[in-house]
């Protein structure tokens, strides 16, 4: 990380001359521009502009209609991006290069504006202040890397998918060496850019991956996911690779996830850790869990935020199907790790690769705080194969996910009926749009047959 003063130093010297002034999007992406670095160590450090359509659009930077945030009809004004100061951080990949998160702000109430996911995520952190905790996670990032680059698969029109590996390399070494032109560089420059990068390893299919990066509070979780997805699209490219976070890419290989991991701190311990319960989970923890899984259904959207989401949901392939917890057991919505020890924790097995990790987080921190407001019990856990239950479906489709959302009273509750009416549109979108598309699938069944 670097300080104000440093990047300044470091400007006056010539080692950076460009500053990436960044915000989070709706879906997750770095959005923002790239100032000269002197410039922005001048005057740009206090604030630059945006447009409000980069909070109102979707993955195809389109201007959809229906979102009261802004429209045609309201001229498509700015917001204000304020950089974050203590999020300035060298981007090693790039030559001469650091870059600095900001906060968005309404430009006329001059107010964070809600549906920003990085003012939901620190909504609910305050929320948890409140209360005396600290909220720690970890996400784990997986994704595919393919052997040609974005520009060749794109000129193929997505059909040569072919992953950089033959085989499923889940744990192996020899495979994940001839993969290390790519692997490394990720490992090193992010860790060179202050995120505690743990390790990568080889997934359970040909070409997958998965980074690990240490648990942390969850602000800096979410940078940390933010700019590490960020730096692998980059590095694979410069590499001449594609790597895409896509929750499935073929029906016939298994797809990409995020777990999340998380626990509350209370006075520099974990306060989900009671040595006298007989797994080491604290009254706390338990009302947690209870409420992430009595609202799952109502954030399952958030976790899953496109069509393509729940194509991941397969029995057998490590995604859950069912809303139950377990002990160690993968094939579980929730996981209880560490059992009967100081780091014991709760993993979130149902998010995919393509889930916004701001939003995901702010709405599972919403969950745990409103199971811990209830006082809610937890159930006892669920033993054997999840996916042979027969309760706590989880929603199968963006259609049901959008219909929870949009029921759910503690969702308006904790952010407020615009950001929970503002996302249900962005739901809505995606599916007019996949609704309106004629896929390869339709094609090739009815030219002939229908």
């Amino acid at each position: 990380m670097l300080s104000f003063d440093e990047l300044k130093s470091q400007v006056a010297s010539g080692a950076i001359d460009t500053v990436l002034a960044c915000i989070v999007d709706m879906q997750g992406r770095l959005m923002g521009k790239r100032f000269h670095a002197q410039h922005f160590v001048n005057s740009a450090w206090e604030e630059t502009h945006c447009c409000n359509y980069l909070l109102a659009t979707d993955l195809e930077m389109s201007t959809p209609e229906g979102f009261a945030a802004t429209s045609w009809q309201s001229g498509y004004g700015d917001y204000v991006m304020k950089p974050d100061l203590s999020t300035i951080r060298p981007v090693p990949w790039l030559e001469g290069t650091a870059m600095v998160i900001c906060d968005v702000i309404d430009h006329h109430t001059h107010e964070e504006v809600p549906h920003s996911p990085r003012a939901m995520l620190k909504k609910q952190v305050k929320r948890l202040e409140a209360l005396g905790y600290t909220a720690m996670m970890a996400t784990e990032l997986e994704f595919f890397l393919f052997a040609k680059s974005f520009d060749e698969v794109r000129r193929s029109g997505f059909r040569d998918l072919e992953p950089i590996s033959a085989y499923n390399e889940d744990y192996h070494i020899f495979q994940t060496t001839k993969e290390e032109g790519v692997m490394r560089p990720i490992r090193n420059h992010l860790y060179a850019a202050g995120i505690p990068v743990e390790n990568t390893k080889g997934e359970a299919e040909a070409g997958q991956e998965e980074l690990n990066i240490k648990y942390a509070d969850a602000m800096s979780t979410a940078e940390y996911h933010t700019i590490a997805k960020h730096a692998v699209k980059e590095i694979a490219w410069q590499n001449g690779h594609a790597a895409s976070f896509m929750a499935k890419y073929r029906a016939d290989r298994v797809g990409s996830s995020s777990h999340v991991h998380q626990s509350l701190w209370q006075d520099g311990s974990n306060a989900f850790h009671d040595p006298a319960d007989k797994r080491g989970m604290s009254a706390i923890m338990k009302s947690y869990m209870a409420g992430l899984m009595k609202y799952a259904p109502d954030y399952t959207y958030f976790l899953a935020p496109y069509i393509n989401s729940y194509k991941r949901f397969q029995r057998g392939t490590f995604a859950p199907t069912r809303i139950i917890w377990s002990v160690d057991n993968r094939t579980a919505g929730f996981r209880l790790c560490g059992e009967n020890s100081k780091g014991v924790r709760v993993e979130c097995r149902i998010g995919g690769s393509d889930l916004n990790p701001y939003l995901a987080m702010a709405v599972q921190l919403a969950a745990g705080i409103a199971g811990i407001e209830e006082g809610l019990t937890l159930e006892a856990p669920f033993t054997g194969d999840a996916y042979e239950a027969e309760v706590g479906e989880i929603p199968a489709t963006l259609r049901d996910a959008r219909v929870t959302l949009m029921k759910s009273e503690m969702l308006r509750e904790a952010f407020g009926d615009w950001t929970i009416d503002h996302y249900a549109r962005a739901a809505e979108v995606e599916i007019q749009d996949f609704d309106a598309a004629v896929t390869d699938y339709e094609v090739a069944r009815g030219f002939e047959r229908s």
